[in-house]
């Protein structure tokens, strides 16, 4: 069986599954754009936003808490012979000694804190790390609003070929609990001699609303108006909170 590194796993998974998506990037560049100043990107991953707003001019610090990830962005900007500034840290508990105009959380990225008691660590440091006025725009969606939980179909397939490789990572099961929903994944990849390597992994989304969410930050922020990314044939939608430092 061929197996691939843990650096190359984690990255090549990263870019299967998320980096094709682009319905998201021009709302980001237009709160970026609306409100000139440093940018944070949590949950940057490989790099699919971060480097998008740096190559357009801005400001940009990228934080994951996984460092091959970070080390691919880091690469991938210097190829790009862009400035994207970096830390390996939870968003739950970084420390930047600095603050931003603009916090972006881009693809449920506030899904992954594990619950309410996550979000408010989330939100305290977000909070703390924007200046007076500054914005923290949140991606939420809940692929199964409103579908009974019978007739709940997994996603299509994300497909990604890449030196002569070729990975696949298909939903098969949906487990849904009171806060939380789980997709299990098999994620296939094909060397170019045709051996094929197959694991699972699951991602665990935490259900919040908008509202939860808005709820949860009025301690820290006013609410603004929300924003949306529109769904297309191969993306669900999602809403935008809008959280304004108070």
């Amino acid at each position: 069986m061929v197996r691939l590194t843990t650096l190359d796993e984690a990255v090549i998974w990263h870019d299967v599954e998320c980096a094709s998506y682009d319905v998201d990037l021009e709302l980001w560049r237009s709160l970026a754009a609306d409100r000139a100043g440093a940018v944070l990107d949590i949950g940057a991953g490989t790099g699919r936003v971060a480097l998008d707003l740096a190559a357009r001019g801005h400001d940009v610090t990228a934080l994951d808490s996984d460092p091959a990830l970070i080390a691919a962005l880091t690469a991938r900007a210097r190829e790009r012979d862009l400035r994207v500034r970096t830390s390996v840290a939870d968003a739950r508990t970084f420390d930047l000694g600095h603050t931003f105009c603009v916090v972006i959380a881009p693809m449920q990225v506030v899904q992954l804190m594990g619950g309410r008691s996550g979000r408010a660590a989330m939100l305290r440091q977000v909070r703390a790390h924007l200046e007076n006025g500054g914005l923290f725009a949140a991606a939420l969606a809940d692929p199964f609003e409103d579908i009974p939980e019978q007739d709940l179909q997994p996603p299509l397939p994300d497909v990604r070929e890449e030196d002569g490789w070729v990975y696949s990572s298909m939903p098969v099961l949906l487990r849904v609990e009171d806060e939380s929903t789980a997709i299990d994944r098999l994620r296939q990849a094909v060397s170019p001699a045709g051996d094929l390597t197959e694991s699972m992994n699951t991602v665990v989304l935490d259900r919040v609303s908008p509202d939860d969410l808005e709820e949860e930050a009025a301690e820290f922020f006013n609410v603004l108006p929300r924003r949306t990314v529109p769904e297309d044939s191969r993306y669900l939608g999602s809403t935008i909170v809008m959280l304004e430092a108070a």
